[in-house]
């Protein structure tokens, strides 16, 4: 090999492995330092734009989870007071069977009437319910998405209970009323209160698919974006090594052209 002065190779060699080891330790200690695989857009730029997807997913997906859990709030509203109702209901035709017992007198039957018309008021003002000032009966239909993407979706009813209230089935006045009227609006709240809880369970399985699919997708993220602490570690000391032996190797290149010096002496 050619002894020279002006070109140093083996110096020239030595710096640009010492460059490339330094510049890849750090990288190591920006990734263990953040806890990210992808510190930089160039680490891994397809990796990026997935996880980006994924990162958004799973936020709408936190969104769909809390507005299905507002849902089955208000299906727990409309049940308290479907509940509220029926028991009502229990009492006012229990108050028309007591009315016509024959040994009440008409003081007595007074008595069950003015209880049965504070009951029927109480019905009126059961039917105005809202929750977050959202109707709750009224015969509609809200739709709730159960999915993150919005392709899912489930309709909550909103029971129309004037209808099952009706006049001729719940009269306002005791001595209008009839048991087999109060029973068939006491059927109608039970049916009501039946699709009450089959939408809600229907709701409960979607929100658990989507606590499901919460934790997929960050499991799917995590390996995109997340460092392996341990892999990433054992890279560190290797880089480490590197550099300390790269920057070593470095000055004895470049104490190797003093040869030069030694053959013009």
């Amino acid at each position: 090999m050619s002894v020279v002065i002006n070109t140093n190779l083996p110096a020239n060699a030595a710096s640009a492995n010492l460059a490339h080891s330094n510049q890849m330790l750090q990288r190591s200690l920006n990734r263990l330092s953040s806890g990210m695989k992808i510190v930089n857009p160039s680490d891994d730029a397809g990796g990026l734009a997935v996880s980006m997807k994924m990162s958004a997913a799973i936020k709408r997906t936190e969104a769909a989870n809390t507005n299905i859990a507002n849902a089955v709030s208000f299906l727990q509203t409309q049940d308290g007071a479907l509940k509220t109702i029926g028991s009502i209901l229990d009492r006012m035709s229990e108050l028309k069977t007591l009315s016509e017992d024959v040994t009440k007198n008409s003081s007595d039957v007074a008595n069950y009437a003015t209880e049965y018309t504070q009951l029927h008021a109480q019905l009126q003002n059961l039917q105005q319910q809202k929750f977050n000032s959202v109707d709750v009966f009224g015969g509609s239909v809200l739709s709730v998405q159960t999915s993150e993407d919005g392709t899912e979706s489930v309709n909550l009813t909103l029971s129309d209970v004037a209808s099952v209230l009706n006049t001729t089935d719940v009269p306002a006045t005791l001595a209008a009323a009839t048991t087999t009227g109060l029973t068939d609006a006491l059927q109608g709240i039970a049916t009501a209160r039946a699709q009450n809880g089959a939408e809600s369970s229907r709701l409960n399985f979607a929100s658990e698919m989507l606590t499901t699919n919460k934790i997929n997708l960050e499991a799917a993220n995590s390996r995109i974006i997340d460092v392996d602490v341990a892999a990433e570690s054992t890279q560190l000391a290797r880089y480490s090594i590197l550099v300390q032996s790269g920057s070593a190797m470095l000055a004895q290149a470049n104490a190797s052209t003093q040869v030069a010096l030694r053959l013009l002496g």
